[in-house]
């Protein structure tokens, strides 16, 4: 339940012990400040709904009051106590950007319904706030990377992952996901939550290892206006968003220390403080992880806090990479083809026999996400429907194709090449229009012609 805080500003005695005393019957949290300046110096210490400040004050008026409460926290609603008569004054006081005004003397009934309908204004703007955030990362999910779709597989580890599934989805207990890259940790992830009691709530999921530390912790808890350079609002965290559903934290191993502690207490004591702000928010989340890393190990080395280990290790799920499944490449890949051919417009794609014999003698160390990557290269490029052995650069003949074109090891010189051969097979498909050389590249035809001047290809 959200408990509004309330600070009353009133440098007359008994009418602001008149109007806490009102707050309070309210059940509002409620702080009082006798004058403008200590009701300044409270505002900076703590975030406050509503403010309720007298006009006529010495050191600082109401007016003053309002622009300096509002520019710390623009969502703060100001209710300003005129005297009566003053409408001059109110109208200034609406421009400044008061959100209402009452006038001297004035009844408790009056008083009541002045707070109780800024209350609801204050309810609806937060359930605004919180909208607009939940949108811009449904916005970001969209935006993000084809998934798999679904977990695939018939092999006996699968079926012992899917009996694995259906047990701890039913509980609310932590699960960590272990598996190596591109084995499809999230896919579990999602299917824990799909399965369980909160599965009509959100599922909401960080990297851990894509965020710097200064930002991840802003990811999960949210921050206040002004809490560092460049937060213009408050932002809402991943743990907030995902209140009465599941967070998902992959790459759990790169958790920097300080976040650990942070997550540490989450889990104690279901609760956190956003950055830049002392007031604690509740929150009921299940908490799914996963890692490639061996966290044991990272625990032995000081680096993971064996406290936390303990608290995430709770219900551990192994998932198998895809050389130790390989009767399931046939039906991933049939999976990923029929995809792909509707993401390129080409339904009719499929895979030759010699094709498929070779992705089942691949050892896949990129797993799942290395065989639909191929596939959808090998596609596009492909000069027919029918993706053949020929088609496929698989681990070695790639590595060793990017390599001719270098004379070093260095990781940037490597991708460049591996990007020049993929754009001179792109041009060769399309028989030199760039135009289409550039789709089948997924890049603006604008990037292509940078690209073809970069490696001297024009």
């Amino acid at each position: 339940v959200n408990l509004f805080k309330v600070l009353v500003i009133e440098d007359n005695q008994t009418m602001r012990e008149g109007m806490v005393a009102t707050i309070k019957k309210l059940d509002l949290s409620v702080d009082e400040a006798g004058d403008g300046l200590e009701g300044v110096a409270l505002c900076k210490k703590k975030k406050y709904d509503l403010v309720i400040t007298d006009y006529k004050m010495e050191h600082m008026n109401g007016i003053e009051v309002l622009k300096q409460v509002k520019n710390m926290s623009p969502d703060t609603e100001v209710l300003i106590i005129t005297a009566y008569g003053s409408i001059d004054l109110a109208v200034q006081a609406m421009q400044a950007g008061a959100a209402d005004f009452i006038t001297k003397p004035f009844s408790h009934d009056e008083f009541r319904i002045k707070i109780r309908t800024l209350l609801k204004k204050i309810e609806q703007n937060e359930k605004i706030a919180r909208l607009k955030d939940e949108n811009e990362y449904l916005r970001e999910e969209l935006d993000g990377e084809y998934n798999f779709g679904e977990i695939i597989g018939e092999s006996p580890k699968m079926k012992t992952l899917y009996a694995t599934i259906a047990k701890v989805a039913k509980t609310s207990s932590s699960v960590i996901i272990y598996g190596e890259s591109g084995t499809g940790k999230e896919l579990v992830a999602r299917a824990i939550h799909k399965s369980s009691p909160r599965a009509g709530n959100p599922f909401i999921r960080v990297s851990c290892g894509a965020l710097a530390e200064g930002v991840l912790e802003s990811e999960l808890f949210g921050h206040e206006r002004g809490a560092f350079t460049g937060a213009l609002r408050r932002k809402r965290g991943r743990f907030e968003l995902a209140n009465s559903g599941t967070i998902f934290l992959d790459e759990i191993g790169d958790l920097p220390a300080a976040t650990q502690v942070k997550l540490l207490r989450v889990l104690q004591e279901r609760e956190f403080e956003r950055v830049g702000s002392e007031e604690s928010i509740k929150v009921d989340v299940r908490l799914i992880t996963a890692t490639n890393k061996d966290l044991e190990k990272q625990v032995q080395e000081k680096q993971f806090r064996k406290d936390l280990y303990y608290r995430l290790h709770i219900i551990p799920v192994y998932l198998p990479p895809l050389r130790e499944r390989a009767e399931d490449i046939p039906l991933l890949a049939k999976h990923f083809i029929a995809h792909i051919g509707k993401k390129i417009a080409r339904r009719g794609l499929s895979l030759s026999d010699s094709a498929m014999r070779k992705l089942c003698t691949y050892h896949w160390p990129g797993n799942v996400r290395e065989l639909e990557n191929i596939l959808e290269r090998s596609a596009v490029l492909a000069d027919s429907d029918v993706v053949r052995s020929s088609d496929l650069a698989l681990g070695t003949d790639e590595k060793l194709a990017a390599t001719a074109e270098v004379d070093t090891f260095d990781l940037n010189s490597t991708l460049s090449a591996v990007e020049k051969l993929a754009i001179e097979k792109a041009l060769e498909k399309a028989k030199g229009t760039k135009t289409r050389a550039a789709k089948l590249l997924g890049i603006k035809t604008s990037a292509l012609y940078y690209k073809l001047e970069k490696y001297g290809l024009a």
